[in-house]
């Protein structure tokens, strides 16, 4: 994997590539920052660390009544891409599902 550096540029060389729902932290609006190149979205964020503290699902959408992916840990890094209200969106470690999780479940690495 190519290493990103702060205000580095990136071209797509080609089309743009579909991103599949799971393991790929992308979604229509921002991606982790090691998939510029290859997803064309408009921001791109670095990862946050922080470690989950309480067990909870980790959710397809921001909010209780949404499908439950997995069940989280405590003690498990999430890597924290965006933070909307009371939620976040990010990375089980490095390769992990991708979703939603409280932010009262989580803690600053």
């Amino acid at each position: 994997m190519r290493e990103t550096k702060p205000g580095a540029s990136f071209a797509l060389s080609g089309r743009s590539e579909s991103a599949e729902r799971g393991h790929l932290p992308v979604r229509g609006d921002l991606a982790h920052i090691r998939l510029a190149g290859r997803y064309f979205v408009p921001h791109y964020a670095v990862p946050m660390p922080h470690a989950v503290t309480m067990a909870k699902p980790l959710r397809s959408a921001p909010g209780e009544e949404h499908e439950a992916i997995c069940e989280v840990n405590a003690g498990e890094t999430f890597n924290v891409l965006d933070i909307a209200g009371s939620w976040a969106w990010g990375q089980l470690g490095e390769d992990g599902f991708v979703g939603y999780l409280p932010l009262d479940a989580l803690a600053q690495a």
